[in-house]
């Protein structure tokens, strides 16, 4: 049998880590409807910091709410957890709120969402905006490539599945940017399934069948694409991205973390290496998990993901706590 020390992604911590999401997706349900974005994510990122308190880990933020002079909390490089110093090295990507804006309005797919890894295998993503493409697991190793065109991307989708264009279905972020991308892929056939936000959920969905969704396109952030990775890691798709910059201060910011490459096209395996853990807890209901529901008698429920690459499990949890 091997000893915890082998690997730092101690099989408690699988659930445990379900635990910090739990916790940040409880307080941020507190303000869902609300129409207050900042109060849902302040609230979402202090639940959060406090249950990774209770962890017996040395982690560090390697993505996390922006830099120490923009985030208050859970700032990239901040270090968290019960035993600093002591505990396993692990390195932690994470969005406490995934989709701010949903919660604020009472939409679908809003998320608390966390990635972790032993040291040193998350890429440092700077806060810009990233390409990607996405498909789910069962594809030819390289069946999409951000190199190439939608056009060509659906259609050797489609060859391998052994279906037309037209029959492959295609998720994106509604953006003003995604108009080009949106007329492109519906002048092949394809049917466009359009998401105002939470773009984790979206990656995620090209793996679970019962979605239709073939792919997942479009541009968004860099860190959710480093967490969508990860539980493409865990349990399978392909994954492809590549940095955006709009400006001389984001291509600073990038070399800041180590990046000297500004066109690369990451793989999924470049973006996560290693044994990597993934969970996610949902805030408001939608296609990966339903949200925080509070129930009569002083209950609330709760359903979470967790996933894990080393063994390739995945495990639903629905919790029930009292309030």
């Amino acid at each position: 049998m091997n000893s915890p020390t082998d690997n730092p992604l101690d099989r408690v911590l699988v659930l445990e880590m379900v635990r910090v999401t739990e916790a940040a997706a409880v307080a941020a349900s507190k303000l869902i409807g609300r129409g207050d974005e900042k109060a849902a994510d302040a609230a979402a990122v202090e639940a959060m910091r406090k249950a990774f308190d209770t962890l017996d880990i040395d982690g560090t933020v390697v993505i996390g709410e922006g830099e120490r002079d923009e985030a208050p909390m859970l700032f990239i490089g901040e270090k968290v957890g019960g035993a600093i110093g002591k505990g396993p090295k692990i390195d932690i990507a994470l969005d406490p709120l995934e989709g701010t804006t949903i919660t604020a309005k009472a939409g679908p797919n809003s998320l608390a969402v966390l990635a972790a890894s032993a040291e040193g295998c998350l890429l440092n993503a700077p806060d810009v905006y990233m390409d990607k493409l996405a498909v789910g697991p069962g594809y030819p190793e390289g069946i999409i490539d951000l190199a190439r065109t939608p056009t060509e991307n659906v259609t050797a989708v489609a060859e391998a599945k052994g279906v037309k264009p037209s029959d492959i279905i295609v998720c994106v972020l509604d953006r003003p940017r995604h108009a080009e991308l949106i007329a492109e892929l519906r002048s092949i056939g394809c049917g466009v399934v359009l998401i105002g936000d939470g773009d984790v959920a979206g990656v995620i969905a090209v793996t679970d069948e019962d979605t239709t969704i073939d792919m997942y396109m479009g541009q968004g952030g860099a860190p959710e694409g480093v967490l969508a990775a990860a539980a493409l890691r865990c349990v399978g798709g392909q994954f492809n991205g590549r940095l955006v910059f709009r400006n001389d201060d984001e291509k600073a910011r990038a070399r800041k973390w180590g990046i000297e490459d500004l066109d690369r096209i990451y793989t999924r395996d470049d973006l996560v290496k290693g044994d990597c853990i993934f969970a996610a807890t949902g805030v408001t209901s939608g296609s990966l998990l339903e949200g925080v529901k509070y129930r009569r008698g002083g209950k609330m429920t709760t359903e979470s993901v967790v996933m894990r690459a080393s063994s390739g499990t995945v495990r639903w949890i629905r919790g029930e706590h009292k309030i």
